[in-house]
């Protein structure tokens, strides 16, 4: 079968098993991917210590699959119709990122894309490949720009003209030659409202992230200690963070939904702080079997969750927090701490 008339079938499956976007790129290296190592260098990968160790092998797909000749790249979409974060109806409570409302997506996406390469050997018969979804040394969005599933945003998002950046990536990394797709153009222009609504101010230039001041590495990648000058700007973010995509033009036309596998568990839309608060870790287990949160681990999302409860200095949390000082945790008790005193410092001044 020509190399086209491949490529075009094994899109036709990629439909069949779930995928909304499907492109394929060359596996020659990226030119997006000529900056990681500046990146790595100028120390924006914060405490993501994999990423550095993986710098060279990221670099180039070639350099860990010296048998790669294509890349076949996977979108599936995951928005719900449940107001953003920066919604006023959303407002009040905790938040968690949207793509964390559902299963876990390493497991969804991966599934579907094992799927994808058993019906593409059965069309193609024997070849080498390999599966990722976000789990290995693959820049996926790198690639998958190359293959036209979305351009990239000034927020380092890839944003596609339907689907927006509601969409998780996967990738076949295949010794095939196959016909590749054209990139989209730039999408963006002089529109910065990704850059401007960020609080903790983390784009230091368009399209470049310091994952050191993102909420989203800060409430997830983080084990630790949140630095105490980035507290205040996490506000109620618990886990992840929507907003530099909520303010995007590009996600105001919602026309696609991600299915049940992503829609949202009960109470994880603007979540109950005090509730949160309360879960021992037998509940959070619970609670968060096959979810993204679970990654976060209980002390995690405890410890922001006592971050938002002093960002919010609301008089009904003031029980869960004393719980939260109190807790045998000593990272949890530390954020608690901070946070009943920008609590109380917040009341005081609410008062006079």
């Amino acid at each position: 079968m020509q190399q086209d008339a491949l490529a075009a079938r094994f899109k036709t499956l990629a439909r069949e098993c779930g995928f909304d976007l499907v492109g394929i790129a060359p596996a020659a290296a990226p030119a997006s991917l000529q900056a990681f190592p500046g990146w790595i260098a100028r120390g924006y990968a914060a405490g993501m210590d994999y990423m550095v160790a993986q710098a060279e092998r990221r670099a180039d797909v070639r350099t860990a699959f010296p048998f790669a000749r294509s890349v076949v790249c996977l979108g599936v979409q995951y928005d719900s119709d449940a107001p953003y974060s920066t919604s006023p109806e959303a407002q009040g409570e905790g938040w968690i990122a949207r793509y964390a409302w559902g299963d876990d997506y390493h497991v969804v996406v991966k599934k579907r894309a094992e799927a994808l390469r058993r019906r593409m050997h059965e069309v193609a018969g024997e070849f080498e490949s390999r599966v990722y979804v976000d789990t290995g040394p693959v820049t996926e969005r790198a690639y998958a720009a190359v293959a036209g599933l979305g351009a990239w945003g000034k927020n380092t998002c890839l944003l596609h003209p339907e689907h927006g950046s509601w969409f998780f990536l996967g990738v076949i990394v295949t010794d095939l030659e196959l016909a590749t797709d054209a990139a989209l153009p730039d999408m963006c222009g002089s529109c910065t409202a990704c850059l401007e609504a960020c609080p903790t101010q983390a784009f230091v230039a368009p399209f470049v992230l310091d994952a050191g001041r993102c909420i989203s590495y800060l409430t997830i990648e983080t084990r630790w200690t949140v630095p105490e000058d980035l507290r205040t700007g996490l506000g109620r973010q618990l886990f992840g963070c929507d907003i530099c995509q909520d303010v995007c033009p590009w996600n105001r036309r919602r026309r696609r939904g991600g299915g049940e596998r992503f829609a949202a568990r009960p109470g994880l839309v603007a979540p109950d702080l005090a509730q949160l608060a309360a879960m021992d870790e037998e509940e959070f287990r619970r609670r968060f079997r096959q979810s993204p949160l679970r990654r976060a681990k209980r002390r995690g999302l405890l410890r922001n969750v006592a971050i938002a409860i002093g960002n919010a200095g609301d008089l009904r949390h003031r029980v869960a927090l004393e719980a939260l000082c109190a807790d045998e945790d000593p990272v949890i008790r530390e954020h608690a701490e901070w946070a009943r005193e920008r609590f109380e410092t917040r009341l005081s001044a609410a008062g006079s």
